[in-house]
């Protein structure tokens, strides 16, 4: 029997998805990426379902992806390959999401790097524990930024550049003042204040809930967001070719050489 990367509960009109991959800080392969769409896709259809909760077991919300599972090592892929797998599973399930008609609350805990960034984005509201960290370090693999750029959006343009640029990170409290998550609270009652908010949202009228959320969705849109996340994730892919044109690897670091380069720089 394969091993179950998400775990789903709906109870009170509130569906609530677990990442349940805590030994690997719930770094995102490609079969709990796939079980996280049908967990949200559960939900979406459920027609006793008001409101979406994401949450993660263990002490990390996602460490992002699992580079070793989604072949950042050397391998015969080309970039046409690199494209069709990101464009599904980075860029797709995040819109997808992001999409769903139903309001949805992120709840995170601990580090949320990189492909962390888009499982949370995509949610209506965040909720942080006060030890969380919200970063995208990926400048230090040769790549201007993870797949679905909410960065501008989430942040403003020179908050994302300095984000982007240093490849430093936010404490919750920071998160909180950009206006990128809506409240923080301490970590052992992380799931208490997001399970308090659940209850109170799912008490409106399901339909006037999904106008509000498309009435501020299509106002980003018309703004741009759609457009540009698209030709970001563009931009992305421009990484991975001048990666593998000198390194035969989609990346130009290692995730373990990054570590070690930061440890030095820490020193």
């Amino acid at each position: 029997m394969s091993k179950t990367y998400v775990e789903y509960d709906a109870s009170d009109r509130i569906a609530t998805i677990t990442l349940n991959r805590p030994e690997a800080a719930n770094a995102q392969n490609p079969a709990l990426l796939d079980e996280l769409d049908a967990a949200w896709q559960r939900a979406a259809d459920d027609p006793e379902v008001r409101v979406i909760v994401l949450q993660a077991n263990g002490k990390h919300f996602s460490a992002g992806h699992d580079i070793k599972a989604v072949g950042a090592g050397p391998s015969d892929s080309t970039l046409a390959d690199i494209y069709a797998f990101e464009s599904r599973r980075f860029l797709e399930y995040s819109l997808r999401w992001r999409n769903v008609p139903k309001p949805s609350i992120a709840a995170v805990q601990g580090v949320c790097i990189s492909g962390g960034l888009l499982l949370c984005w995509p949610c209506d509201l965040i909720v942080a524990a006060d030890n969380a960290v919200f970063s995208d370090p990926v400048v230090n693999m040769g790549i201007g930024g993870v797949e679905y750029h909410g960065h501008t959006w989430e942040l403003g343009a020179r908050k994302a550049k300095e984000l982007l640029f240093t490849a430093s990170s936010l404490t919750a409290a920071e998160a909180e003042r950009f206006g990128m998550v809506n409240h923080v609270v301490p970590l052992d009652e992380l799931r208490t204040a997001v399970r308090e908010l659940a209850t109170v949202i799912a008490s409106k009228h399901p339909f006037a809930l999904r106008q509000a959320k498309r009435a501020v969705n299509q106002t980003l849109d018309i703004q741009g967001f759609y457009s540009a996340v698209q030709s970001v994730f563009d931009i992305h892919q421009t990484g991975h070719g001048h990666a593998l044109s000198e390194t035969g690897m989609p990346i130009l670091m290692l995730l373990d050489d990054m570590k070690a380069s930061l440890g030095k720089s820490k020193s």
